[in-house]
């Protein structure tokens, strides 16, 4: 049975609820800134050793989660136990070998991965016949991660280009207990039960779910620029995360950027790290640690990235409002939250990463305006235009608004997914067609 059907109104009823906010793109505005086995195992608070050597680059990325079901049911509460389950990623850059991450970092037991394989993604759960590949860890088959862990496996062989899906496969035969995932995946994993991780075809995987289950990277090697610091990495909530794009289609504005790279004939490395409902300043149990706390972790700890984008904060102006999931989280004023904005850029160029600010985006219409919270929303992005503290700054507030100056704070609803909050694959596309590629 499928659980996507039934999400699927479920979200967008509670999403207009949520997040919106983490987008980012830029017409610059600002000046240049700063420049397996036991031993596969890093804790979370940790970068592996080694990690940013070898010439390993992100080619996709997702934040890890606490297992959490505000809108609709997913898998991450209850686990695994002798479950095959199969995810489908797209990476932003090719190489002629690759890796995978895995996290445990919110599991409360170790989590043993019986085995995992990669492979070329044909038509759902199916893969490409011949192009599996057994992942190892340490040179062994299978690995525990501890809790609150994450394990690299060893790179194999796997010729893949820029742009292409690969499928990535965890047989998981003990109890996982609750698992470390990310919420919104507009993207579907599959479940079958046993072990299924080399069959070509999907027809063993009869449950479907649009959620990621303990992957959070898959990197490459030894493709073009190996070793280049010119990673992106987006950061921020909803709108990052790609809520309201079309499912299976790859249309977040991050792949969005990664097309344009794509299409200059040098491709890059572009990460996606929002979270949906996803706030600068908060915690919230259903969204994520604080952007201010999951910034080293999530950002930080990825190899070869020499740019940032943030936009994050709406949800942290419009989260302390009654009827938000898991009840509202305390109010935060302006100065507060410019100054967790200044708490990720001083992070990031201790790190010598240049910081890309993007405006929040228009919010009128939708559950979160009120005059009060359009105030907030204005001042913010005031200091972001002119403080001169990002390195650079994208308008994307007046990207997606509505040209009629009576409408300014407004959403065009061309670009408009229909809750006045996030675009749509149209609004997503003019986001990253307003990044100057040469900036970042």
């Amino acid at each position: 049975m499928s659980l996507r059907t039934s999400a699927t109104s479920l979200r967008r009823t509670g999403i207009a609820l949520l997040s919106a906010a983490a987008l980012a793109a830029l017409p610059v505005v600002g000046g240049a800134g700063p420049a397996g086995s036991a031993g596969a195992v890093a804790a979370e608070h940790s970068i592996k050793s080694g990690h940013s050597d070898g010439g390993w680059q992100g080619g996709w990325a997702t934040s890890p989660q606490q297992p959490t079901a505000p809108f609709a049911p997913n898998w991450s509460q209850e686990g695994f136990s002798n479950h095959t389950v199969r995810q489908v990623v797209r990476v932003s850059k090719g190489g002629t070998k690759a890796r995978i991450e895995l996290s445990n970092r919110y599991g409360k037991t170790p989590l043993r991965i019986t085995g995992a394989t990669v492979a070329r993604t044909d038509k759902g759960a199916s893969v490409r016949a011949g192009s599996a590949r057994q992942l190892s860890f340490g040179k062994a088959r299978s690995l525990t991660i501890p809790a609150g862990g994450k394990a690299y496996s060893d790179g194999v062989p796997f010729k893949v280009k820029a742009l292409e899906s690969v499928t990535v496969t965890l047989y998981l035969a003990a109890e996982t207990g609750p698992a470390t995932f990310h919420t919104f995946a507009s993207a579907t994993s599959y479940r079958a039960d046993g072990d299924h991780r080399s069959d070509r075809d999907g027809a063993a995987f009869k449950e479907s779910n649009d959620s990621w289950y303990y992957l959070t990277g898959v990197e490459v090697g030894g493709g073009e620029r190996p070793g280049r610091r010119d990673g992106v990495v987006a950061f921020g909530d909803s709108i990052t995360d790609g809520v309201g794009s079309s499912p299976n289609a790859n249309n977040r504005y991050p792949d969005e950027l990664a097309e344009r790279f794509a299409a200059t004939g040098k491709p890059r490395s572009v990460l996606n790290h929002g979270i949906a409902g996803n706030q600068v300043t908060n915690d919230w149990s259903w969204a994520g640690e604080k952007g201010v706390a999951r910034f080293k972790t999530d950002v930080l700890s990825e190899p070869g990235v020499g740019t940032v984008i943030v936009l994050e904060g709406i949800n942290d102006i419009g989260g302390s409002q009654e009827g938000v999931p898991d009840g509202p989280t305390p109010e935060v004023s302006v100065s507060r939250l410019i100054d967790g904005h200044r708490t990720l850029i001083r992070q990031a160029h201790a790190k010598g990463i240049k910081v890309v600010g993007a405006t929040l985006t228009p919010v009128k219409g939708s559950f979160y305006y009120s005059e009060a919270n359009e105030t907030k929303r204005d001042a913010v992005n005031h200091w972001i235009r002119t403080s001169g503290e990002y390195d650079a700054v994208v308008d994307l507030d007046r990207a997606l608004a509505d040209p009629d100056p009576a409408k300014k704070d407004t959403m065009l609803p061309a670009y408009d997914s229909g809750d006045h909050l996030h675009p749509n694959d149209a609004g997503y596309r003019v986001m990253a067609e307003a990044l100057d590629l040469d900036a970042l």
